[in-house]
């Protein structure tokens, strides 16, 4: 992606070219916290993405380097995909996100337990959540 990609250099237009749609964090939440890869996991997330959209957006998030697709090696027609580091490093914000929501909006408790969680583990719980996605999608560890 280039600078002439985008409507303009601000660090918050250029976030919101990338994550400003209703599905791509829900993609990215889907990764991190339910463990999703495949095409037909994310199809069975309660918010209903639609094939056409889901697709749109994976290739999306694989051009602007936040996922990865490789061919699954279990079964030759699937793909699995995985987040790079750039993706990873979102975990932060969608921790944020999440706790935001968490104190403004009417969330499900049994949806928002994960998050609490994680906040009651304290300092460098989001970095220990971010080395465990590593492991699982870099293969660091």
């Amino acid at each position: 992606m280039t600078s002439s990609s985008f409507r303009s250099g601000c660090p918050i237009n250029l976030g919101l070219e990338v994550f400003g749609d209703k599905w791509t964090l829900l993609i990215i939440r889907d990764m991190m916290f339910a463990g999703k890869r495949h095409f037909r996991e994310f199809l069975a997330s309660d918010e209903g993405i639609s094939t056409n959209i889901l697709s749109d957006r994976l290739t999306m998030l694989t051009r602007a380097g936040i996922v990865t697709r490789a061919d699954d090696p279990s079964h030759r027609l699937k793909a699995i995909y995985s987040l790079t580091e750039k993706g990873i490093q979102l975990l932060p914000v969608i921790a944020q996100i999440s706790r935001w929501s968490r104190s403004h909006m009417p969330v499900d408790p049994v949806l928002a337990a994960t998050g609490e969680a994680r906040d009651r583990a304290g300092p460098g719980a989001d970095e220990a959540q971010m080395d465990a996605l590593r492991a699982v999608h870099l293969g660091a560890g």
